[in-house]
């Protein structure tokens, strides 16, 4: 049963945190930021944010970073919106299955194309 709440309180961080991120953080360094998932610990004390990023690879270090740096905001307002005892502290992470997934979609394009002129 403990399970369920687990991917339920995920699945509610993830939503609440993106909704702060498109309309309450103002930082002109945070690019286009979707939240593709967030996994949360038994206990509910961590919470790893999964980022996809739109951009080069330097536009994507700078939006990390100024996602660590608003991360105090962005707990205590997840902490107003989330009704939890305790809210859980937030580790953003890079996550490169789109853009992998975009890669490899590429690759099959260009093996079809090949085959058919074959």
């Amino acid at each position: 049963m403990a399970k369920f709440r687990v991917g339920r309180v995920g699945e509610q961080i993830k939503k609440e945190i993106s909704s702060i991120i498109q309309t309450e953080l103002k930082d002109p360094r945070i690019g286009f930021i979707t939240v593709t998932g967030v996994d949360v610990t038994n206990d509910l004390s961590l919470a790893k944010v999964y980022l996809s990023i739109l951009g080069s690879e330097e536009q994507k270090e700078e939006t990390l970073k100024a996602i660590g740096r608003a991360n105090g905001f962005l707990r205590s307002e997840l902490g107003r919106r989330v009704k939890l005892r305790h809210t859980p502290v937030m580790e953003f992470r890079f996550d490169s299955s789109i853009a992998y997934g975009s890669h490899i979609e590429g690759l099959l394009q260009q093996i079809n194309k090949d085959s058919l002129e074959s």
